[in-house]
Protein backbone atom coordinates (compact mmCIF):
# COMPACT_ATOMS: atom_id res chain seq x y z
CA UNK A 1 0.00 0.00 0.00
CA UNK A 2 1.76 2.93 -1.04
CA UNK A 3 -0.76 6.23 -0.54
CA UNK A 4 -1.95 7.26 2.85
CA UNK A 5 -5.61 7.77 2.83
CA UNK A 6 -6.03 10.98 5.35
CA UNK A 7 -9.92 10.63 6.73
CA UNK A 8 -11.88 13.83 6.71
CA UNK A 9 -13.08 15.11 9.53
CA UNK A 10 -16.63 14.09 8.26
CA UNK A 11 -17.05 11.37 6.10
CA UNK A 12 -19.83 11.92 2.72
CA UNK A 13 -20.71 9.25 0.56
CA UNK A 14 -19.31 10.58 -2.92
CA UNK A 15 -19.23 7.66 -5.02
CA UNK A 16 -19.94 3.83 -4.73
CA UNK A 17 -17.34 1.47 -3.03
CA UNK A 18 -17.12 -2.07 -2.22
CA UNK A 19 -15.41 -3.20 -6.28
CA UNK A 20 -17.85 -6.03 -7.13
CA UNK A 21 -20.29 -5.27 -5.10
CA UNK A 22 -20.59 -1.27 -4.98
CA UNK A 23 -24.11 -1.59 -6.09
CA UNK A 24 -25.31 -3.28 -2.95
CA UNK A 25 -23.90 -1.18 -0.50
CA UNK A 26 -25.34 2.64 0.56
CA UNK A 27 -25.05 4.12 3.91
CA UNK A 28 -29.12 4.48 4.29
CA UNK A 29 -31.56 2.19 4.47
CA UNK A 30 -35.37 1.80 3.49
CA UNK A 31 -36.72 1.38 0.01
CA UNK A 32 -35.38 2.37 -3.17
CA UNK A 33 -38.22 1.43 -5.41
CA UNK A 34 -41.64 0.07 -4.80
CA UNK A 35 -42.39 -3.82 -5.88
CA UNK A 36 -44.74 -6.63 -4.09
CA UNK A 37 -43.29 -9.95 -3.18
CA UNK A 38 -44.72 -13.03 -4.98
CA UNK A 39 -46.40 -15.38 -2.73
CA UNK A 40 -46.58 -18.81 -3.98
CA UNK A 41 -48.83 -22.14 -2.18
CA UNK A 42 -46.42 -22.92 0.72
CA UNK A 43 -46.77 -21.75 4.43
CA UNK A 44 -42.92 -20.42 4.18
CA UNK A 45 -42.45 -17.74 1.89
CA UNK A 46 -38.45 -17.78 1.52
CA UNK A 47 -37.03 -14.78 -0.35
CA UNK A 48 -32.94 -15.26 -0.72
CA UNK A 49 -30.18 -15.90 -2.84
CA UNK A 50 -27.62 -18.83 -2.72
CA UNK A 51 -24.59 -17.31 -0.69
CA UNK A 52 -23.62 -18.74 1.98
CA UNK A 53 -26.09 -17.16 4.31
CA UNK A 54 -28.71 -18.32 2.22
CA UNK A 55 -27.57 -22.05 1.68
CA UNK A 56 -27.60 -22.29 5.42
CA UNK A 57 -31.42 -22.06 5.29
CA UNK A 58 -31.93 -23.54 1.90
CA UNK A 59 -30.49 -26.60 3.76
CA UNK A 60 -32.28 -26.46 6.94
CA UNK A 61 -35.40 -26.93 4.90
CA UNK A 62 -34.39 -29.70 2.66
CA UNK A 63 -33.21 -31.56 5.64
CA UNK A 64 -37.01 -31.33 7.42
CA UNK A 65 -38.36 -32.17 4.28
CA UNK A 66 -36.07 -34.96 3.85
CA UNK A 67 -37.02 -36.09 7.39
CA UNK A 68 -40.35 -36.08 7.01
CA UNK A 69 -41.99 -32.72 8.16
CA UNK A 70 -44.52 -32.25 4.80
CA UNK A 71 -45.50 -29.18 6.93
CA UNK A 72 -42.15 -27.73 6.13
CA UNK A 73 -43.25 -27.16 2.08
CA UNK A 74 -41.84 -24.09 1.02
CA UNK A 75 -41.59 -21.44 -2.32
CA UNK A 76 -37.86 -20.08 -2.86
CA UNK A 77 -38.36 -17.04 -4.61
CA UNK A 78 -34.72 -15.23 -6.39
CA UNK A 79 -33.81 -12.07 -4.70
CA UNK A 80 -30.50 -10.58 -6.88
CA UNK A 81 -28.88 -8.45 -4.66
CA UNK A 82 -26.72 -7.18 -7.68
CA UNK A 83 -29.74 -6.03 -9.31
CA UNK A 84 -30.81 -4.47 -5.87
CA UNK A 85 -33.93 -6.43 -5.52
CA UNK A 86 -33.26 -6.29 -1.53
CA UNK A 87 -34.07 -2.65 -1.70
CA UNK A 88 -37.62 -3.14 -3.07
CA UNK A 89 -39.95 -1.92 -0.90
CA UNK A 90 -41.95 -5.76 -0.37
CA UNK A 91 -38.18 -7.21 0.93
CA UNK A 92 -37.85 -4.33 2.97
CA UNK A 93 -40.80 -4.79 4.65
CA UNK A 94 -39.99 -8.43 5.53
CA UNK A 95 -36.16 -7.62 6.40
CA UNK A 96 -35.39 -3.80 7.14
CA UNK A 97 -31.50 -4.62 7.02
CA UNK A 98 -31.94 -5.58 3.31
CA UNK A 99 -30.16 -8.43 3.35
CA UNK A 100 -31.08 -11.93 2.22
CA UNK A 101 -32.28 -14.37 3.37
CA UNK A 102 -35.69 -13.27 4.16
CA UNK A 103 -38.63 -15.41 5.57
CA UNK A 104 -42.51 -15.13 5.81
CA UNK A 105 -44.32 -17.95 7.60
CA UNK A 106 -47.80 -17.57 6.97
CA UNK A 107 -48.67 -20.82 8.16
CA UNK A 108 -49.26 -18.38 11.95
CA UNK A 109 -52.18 -16.94 13.16
CA UNK A 110 -50.51 -13.39 12.48
CA UNK A 111 -47.77 -13.67 9.80
CA UNK A 112 -44.32 -13.75 10.95
CA UNK A 113 -41.81 -12.42 9.10
CA UNK A 114 -37.93 -13.60 10.55
CA UNK A 115 -35.02 -12.28 8.90
CA UNK A 116 -30.70 -12.80 9.86
CA UNK A 117 -29.77 -16.30 8.66
CA UNK A 118 -29.53 -17.66 11.99
CA UNK A 119 -32.59 -16.43 13.58
CA UNK A 120 -34.42 -18.37 10.42
CA UNK A 121 -32.56 -21.58 11.55
CA UNK A 122 -33.56 -21.15 14.91
CA UNK A 123 -36.98 -20.52 14.41
CA UNK A 124 -37.66 -23.61 11.81
CA UNK A 125 -35.60 -25.77 14.00
CA UNK A 126 -37.80 -24.47 16.98
CA UNK A 127 -41.02 -24.80 15.24
CA UNK A 128 -40.82 -28.03 13.98
CA UNK A 129 -38.52 -29.54 17.01
CA UNK A 130 -35.88 -31.12 15.01
CA UNK A 131 -32.00 -30.55 14.50
CA UNK A 132 -31.24 -29.37 17.63
CA UNK A 133 -29.34 -30.91 20.24
CA UNK A 134 -31.34 -33.61 22.27
CA UNK A 135 -30.01 -33.06 25.26
CA UNK A 136 -31.61 -29.22 26.60
CA UNK A 137 -27.91 -29.22 28.87
CA UNK A 138 -25.96 -28.87 25.53
CA UNK A 139 -28.49 -26.34 23.66
CA UNK A 140 -26.04 -23.45 25.04
CA UNK A 141 -23.15 -25.67 22.90
CA UNK A 142 -25.25 -25.34 19.71
CA UNK A 143 -26.45 -21.84 20.12
CA UNK A 144 -22.64 -21.05 20.88
CA UNK A 145 -21.50 -22.39 17.59
CA UNK A 146 -24.38 -20.75 15.70
CA UNK A 147 -23.50 -17.53 17.36
CA UNK A 148 -19.32 -18.10 16.41
CA UNK A 149 -20.40 -18.69 12.75
CA UNK A 150 -22.84 -15.08 12.76
CA UNK A 151 -19.74 -13.74 14.53
CA UNK A 152 -16.90 -15.05 12.83
CA UNK A 153 -17.80 -15.16 9.07
CA UNK A 154 -18.31 -11.11 8.24
CA UNK A 155 -14.33 -11.72 8.69
CA UNK A 156 -13.86 -14.22 6.14
CA UNK A 157 -16.51 -13.19 3.59
CA UNK A 158 -16.58 -9.36 4.11
CA UNK A 159 -12.60 -9.22 5.06
CA UNK A 160 -10.79 -12.00 3.25
CA UNK A 161 -13.10 -12.62 0.79
CA UNK A 162 -13.38 -9.05 -0.34
CA UNK A 163 -9.98 -8.05 -0.28
CA UNK A 164 -8.38 -11.05 -1.81
CA UNK A 165 -11.56 -11.80 -4.27
CA UNK A 166 -13.61 -8.51 -4.82
CA UNK A 167 -11.61 -5.35 -4.41
CA UNK A 168 -10.85 -3.35 -7.10
CA UNK A 169 -6.90 -3.36 -6.20
CA UNK A 170 -5.02 -5.87 -3.50
CA UNK A 171 -4.03 -4.51 -1.27
CA UNK A 172 -0.80 -6.10 1.60
CA UNK A 173 -2.34 -5.16 4.84
CA UNK A 174 -5.77 -6.28 4.45
CA UNK A 175 -5.14 -9.43 3.29
CA UNK A 176 -2.84 -10.53 5.52
CA UNK A 177 -5.07 -9.16 8.77
CA UNK A 178 -7.76 -11.12 6.93
CA UNK A 179 -6.01 -14.18 5.95
CA UNK A 180 -4.50 -14.18 9.73
CA UNK A 181 -8.20 -14.15 11.51
CA UNK A 182 -9.50 -16.72 8.58
CA UNK A 183 -6.38 -19.33 9.24
CA UNK A 184 -7.16 -18.63 13.32
CA UNK A 185 -11.45 -19.39 12.60
CA UNK A 186 -10.30 -22.51 10.38
CA UNK A 187 -7.55 -23.79 13.25
CA UNK A 188 -10.85 -23.20 15.63
CA UNK A 189 -12.81 -25.81 13.98
CA UNK A 190 -10.19 -28.09 13.04
CA UNK A 191 -9.32 -28.75 16.71
CA UNK A 192 -12.82 -28.52 17.63
CA UNK A 193 -13.23 -31.80 15.20
CA UNK A 194 -10.71 -33.67 16.09
CA UNK A 195 -12.83 -35.72 18.21
CA UNK A 196 -16.21 -35.45 16.73
CA UNK A 197 -18.32 -36.34 14.26
CA UNK A 198 -20.37 -32.89 13.85
CA UNK A 199 -20.01 -29.69 15.73
CA UNK A 200 -22.02 -30.94 18.51
CA UNK A 201 -20.64 -34.64 18.62
CA UNK A 202 -22.83 -37.26 17.13
CA UNK A 203 -26.00 -34.96 16.34
CA UNK A 204 -26.44 -33.17 13.40
CA UNK A 205 -27.73 -29.72 14.12
CA UNK A 206 -28.45 -25.89 12.63
CA UNK A 207 -25.00 -25.63 13.83
CA UNK A 208 -23.50 -27.84 11.25
CA UNK A 209 -25.75 -26.09 8.21
CA UNK A 210 -24.84 -22.44 9.41
CA UNK A 211 -21.04 -23.17 9.45
CA UNK A 212 -20.84 -25.38 6.34
CA UNK A 213 -21.43 -22.97 3.86
CA UNK A 214 -18.82 -20.62 4.98
CA UNK A 215 -16.09 -22.66 6.20
CA UNK A 216 -17.07 -26.09 4.73
CA UNK A 217 -16.81 -24.72 0.92
CA UNK A 218 -13.91 -22.88 1.53
CA UNK A 219 -12.07 -25.80 2.61
CA UNK A 220 -13.93 -27.50 -0.56
CA UNK A 221 -11.90 -25.20 -2.72
CA UNK A 222 -15.30 -22.84 -3.70
CA UNK A 223 -14.87 -19.50 -1.76
CA UNK A 224 -13.05 -16.95 -3.38
CA UNK A 225 -10.40 -19.08 -5.44
CA UNK A 226 -8.31 -19.19 -2.24
CA UNK A 227 -7.71 -23.08 -0.94
CA UNK A 228 -3.97 -22.67 -2.16
CA UNK A 229 -3.77 -19.45 -0.74
CA UNK A 230 -5.05 -20.23 2.49
CA UNK A 231 -3.80 -24.06 2.35
CA UNK A 232 -6.65 -25.27 3.09
CA UNK A 233 -6.23 -29.13 3.02
CA UNK A 234 -4.13 -28.82 6.20
CA UNK A 235 -7.14 -28.78 7.97
CA UNK A 236 -7.72 -32.45 7.63
CA UNK A 237 -10.52 -32.33 10.24
CA UNK A 238 -12.63 -29.92 8.77
CA UNK A 239 -12.11 -31.10 5.50
CA UNK A 240 -13.27 -34.49 6.67
CA UNK A 241 -16.42 -32.90 8.14
CA UNK A 242 -17.00 -30.58 5.22
CA UNK A 243 -16.95 -33.45 2.64
CA UNK A 244 -19.32 -35.56 4.79
CA UNK A 245 -21.79 -32.75 4.48
CA UNK A 246 -21.07 -32.12 1.13
CA UNK A 247 -22.62 -35.82 0.34
CA UNK A 248 -25.78 -35.40 2.14
CA UNK A 249 -28.95 -35.26 -0.44
CA UNK A 250 -30.90 -32.41 1.35
CA UNK A 251 -27.35 -30.41 0.83
CA UNK A 252 -26.93 -30.79 -2.34
CA UNK A 253 -30.62 -29.82 -3.31
CA UNK A 254 -30.16 -26.90 -0.83
CA UNK A 255 -26.67 -25.47 -2.57
CA UNK A 256 -28.70 -25.61 -6.18
CA UNK A 257 -31.78 -23.57 -4.32
CA UNK A 258 -31.89 -19.72 -5.55
CA UNK A 259 -28.11 -20.21 -7.20
CA UNK A 260 -27.93 -17.44 -10.15
CA UNK A 261 -23.91 -18.68 -11.21
CA UNK A 262 -21.98 -21.28 -11.69
CA UNK A 263 -22.99 -24.29 -13.91
CA UNK A 264 -26.79 -24.53 -14.88
CA UNK A 265 -27.78 -27.64 -13.99
CA UNK A 266 -26.86 -26.89 -10.51
CA UNK A 267 -28.97 -23.67 -10.68
CA UNK A 268 -32.40 -24.24 -9.12
CA UNK A 269 -33.67 -20.30 -9.42
CA UNK A 270 -37.06 -20.55 -8.15
CA UNK A 271 -37.99 -23.64 -5.72
CA UNK A 272 -41.84 -24.15 -5.41
CA UNK A 273 -41.99 -27.91 -5.26
CA UNK A 274 -39.58 -30.76 -4.68
CA UNK A 275 -39.85 -31.83 -8.48
CA UNK A 276 -38.01 -28.87 -9.49
CA UNK A 277 -35.09 -30.03 -8.47
CA UNK A 278 -35.69 -32.74 -11.95
CA UNK A 279 -37.76 -30.43 -14.20
CA UNK A 280 -36.86 -26.62 -13.75
CA UNK A 281 -32.86 -26.42 -13.52
CA UNK A 282 -31.40 -23.82 -15.22
CA UNK A 283 -30.11 -25.88 -18.22
CA UNK A 284 -33.72 -27.51 -18.87
CA UNK A 285 -35.42 -24.77 -18.96
CA UNK A 286 -33.01 -23.22 -21.32
CA UNK A 287 -33.14 -26.30 -23.07
CA UNK A 288 -36.88 -25.98 -23.18
CA UNK A 289 -37.36 -22.44 -24.35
Amino acid sequence: MTDTYVPPKVWTWEKPSGGNFASINRPVSGPTHDKELPVGKHPHQLYSLATPNGVKVNILFEELLAAGHEDAEYDAWLINIGEGEQFGSGFVGVNPNSKIPALMDYSTPKPTRVFESGAILMYLAEKFNAFQTKDPADRAEMLSWLMWQMGSAPFLGGGFGHFYAYAPEKYEYPINRYAMETKRQLDVLDKHLADKEFMLGDEYTIADMAIWPWYGNLCLGRAYDAGEFLDVQSYKNVVRWAEMLDERPAVKRGRMVNKAMGELSGQLRERHDASDFETKTQDKLEAAS
